[in-house]
C-alpha cells in the first residue's frame, strides 16, 4: 500500500483527509501515466460526489483526459463499462460502507481490474509532477448516464432462469443499487421488497445494508420471503439472509458457490480463495467437500490476484466481497445476489440447506485509535497475540491488523469457545488501549 491509498484505493473524511484537490492530483496523474487518457468515472449517492467527481475529472481533463461521467452506479457497473468501452481507466467515487462523512476514490485498469499497490504508488509519484497542458489541448467532460444500462443488461444475462415464483427482499442502503438490483431481479421475474432504496446521500450505509444485517433479517421474516440480500454503499459487498432469518456472510456464501460450481464441474481446480480473516469452520467443511482454500492477505484486490495467478473461479471476504472471476473482474453483490437465487431455482431447494457449514465462533472487536502503525508494529502487541496463538494451537487463532481504510486497529480471536475468544479480544484490546493512550 501506498502513502495515501488503502486496501481498498483513496479513503477519507471529506474535506478533512480527502480533498477536492486530492482528488484532482489523482485525475492528473491518470493524464500523466497515460496520454490523452479516456476515463469512465461514476459514483455512490453520497452527497460529496459531485464535488469529489468533478475534482477527478478537473485534474484528468487539465492533462489532456477525456472524462465520461455516468452518473450513479455500483463499483463493479464501472468496471464492467471501462471493460467495455475499452476506456484506459475507470474511477469509482465511493467510500463502500463507510458513512456519508466519508468518500473515497478506486481506479480500474483498462480491462476492468483494481489497480494493483505497484500501480497506485505510480500515481502518488506523480502527485509531484502535474501535468497541465496548454490551450486547446485540455480535455473534454461529458455525461452519458445511459451507459448503466450497458450494465443493467449484463447483469440479466447472467441469470440462466426466471425467478419468478421467488420473493425476495434487498436493502439497497441508500447507495448505488438503488435503482439498478431492484430493477434487475424484477426483470428476471422475481417478487422484490426493496428496502433502504432512496436517493439519500445523507443515510447512505446508516443503520441498514450489509453492515446491519438484522434489518434485512427482520423484513424477510415480516413479508414471508424466500430470500434477503443486503448491499454496501456501492454493492460490492453482499450480506444474504435465508427465510428463517439466518444471516449469511461471505465466507458461507463462498462455500455454497464453491460446493455448486464443483457439482456442476466448473470450480477450476476445485479450490476457492479466502482470506486470513475465512473462518476455519469454512475450509474444514469446503475440505469435507474435496475443496482447498487458499488464504491471501485481507483485501479483495488480493483475492483477485490470486484468482488470477492460479486461474481459479471463485474468492471473496467475510465481508461480502465476492469474485466470480470467469463471470466479472471485480466483486459485484448483485450478481452474486444472481447467482445464488438461480442456485435455489436450478435445485430446487430451500435457500438455508446451502448454508449447512458449522462456522467456529468468532469475536471481532474494532478499537479507533491515533497511532495505527504504532500499535500493530508495537513489540507488547505481537507478544500478546503469540502468546494466545501458542496457547491455541490447531484450535483456534488470534489476528491483530491495521485496517486498510480506517484509523482502526482490527482485532479477530475465533475457536470453538466464545467465551474464550471474548476473554482474549478483550485482553487485546486493554493493552491496545494503553499503548494508545502513551502515544
Amino acid at each position: 500500500m501506498g502513502v495515501f491509498f488503502g486496501t481498498d484505493g483513496l479513503r477519507g473524511k471529506v474535506n478533512e483527509d480527502l480533498t477536492f484537490n486530492t482528488a484532482y492530483k489523482v485525475g492528473n496523474a491518470l493524464s500523466v501515466l497515460k496520454k490523452n487518457p479516456t476515463i469512465i468515472i461514476g459514483s455512490d449517492t453520497r452527497v460529496s460526489n459531485t464535488y469529489l467527481t468533478l475534482g477527478v475529472a478537473s485534474g484528468a481533463m487539465s492533462g489532456g483526459a477525456n472524462v465520461i461521467d455516468v452518473g450513479v452506479v455500483p463499483t463493479a457497473g464501472i468496471a464492467y463499462i471501462t471493460k467495455i468501452m475499452k476506456a484506459d481507466y475507470g474511477v469509482v467515487i465511493s467510500a463502500s460502507h463507510n458513512s456519508a462523512i466519508y468518500n473515497g476514490i478506486k481506479v480500474f485498469n483498462s480491462n476492468g481490474y483494481k489497480l494493483g499497490d505497484r500501480e497506485e504508488e505510480n500515481i502518488e509519484r506523480c502527485f509531484i509532477r502535474e501535468k497541465t497542458n496548454e490551450f486547446p489541448d485540455v480535455g473534454r467532460y461529458s455525461q452519458d448516464f445511459n451507459l448503466i444500462h450497458e450494465y443493467r443488461d449484463f447483469l440479466i444475462s447472467a441469470s440462466k432462469n426466471s425467478l419468478k415464483g421467488l420473493t425476495i427482499v434487498l436493502d439497497c442502503a441508500h447507495g448505488a443499487s438503488i435503482r439498478i438490483a431492484p430493477e434487475v431481479f424484477r426483470k428476471l421475474g422475481a417478487n422484490v421488497i426493496a428496502s433502504n432504496s432512496t436517493d439519500d446521500g445523507l443515510k447512505i450505509n446508516k443503520d441498514c445494508g450489509a453492515l446491519y444485517p438484522e434489518n434485512l433479517a427482520r423484513k424477510v421474516k415480516r413479508y414471508n420471503a424466500d430470500m434477503g440480500f443486503a448491499f454496501d454503499g456501492d454493492a460490492d459487498r453482499i450480506i444474504a439472509c435465508t427465510s428463517k432469518g439466518q444471516i449469511v456472510d461471505g465466507d458461507l456464501i463462498i462455500y455454497a458457490i464453491a460446493k455448486y460450481l464443483k457439482k456442476i464441474g466448473k470450480l477450476k481446480g476445485n479450490t476457492a480463495v479466502g482470506t486470513s480473516h475465512t473462518n476455519m469452520g469454512i475450509e474444514r467443511a469446503l475440505k469435507e467437500n474435496q475443496i482447498d482454500l487458499i488464504r491471501t492477505d485481507i483485501g479483495d484486490k488480493y483475492v483477485l490476484a490470486k484468482l488470477l495467478e492460479k486461474d481459479l473461479s471463485l474468492g471473496g471476504e467475510q465481508s461480502g466481497h465476492v469474485i466470480l472471476s470467469d463471470i466479472a473482474s471485480t466483486g459485484d453483490g448483485i450478481l452474486t445476489a444472481i447467482v445464488l437465487a438461480n442456485i435455489v431455482i436450478e435445485e430446487n431447494i430451500d435457500f438455508s440447506t446451502l448454508f449447512d457449514a458449522k462456522l467456529y465462533p468468532q469475536t471481532n472487536i474494532n478499537v479507533v485509535v491515533k497511532d495505527k502503525l504504532r500499535i500493530v508494529n508495537s513489540e507488547d502487541i505481537a507478544k500478546l497475540v503469540s502468546r494466545y496463538n501458542f496457547d491455541l494451537k490447531d484450535k483456534g487463532r488470534v489476528m491483530v491488523r491495521a485496517s486498510g481504510t480506517e484509523p482502526k486497529i482490527r482485532i479477530m480471536v475465533e475457536s470453538e469457545e466464545q467465551e474464550l475468544n471474548i476473554k482474549i479480544a478483550n485482553d487485546i484490546a486493554s493493552l491496545v488501549n494503553k499503548i494508545d493512550a502513551e502515544s
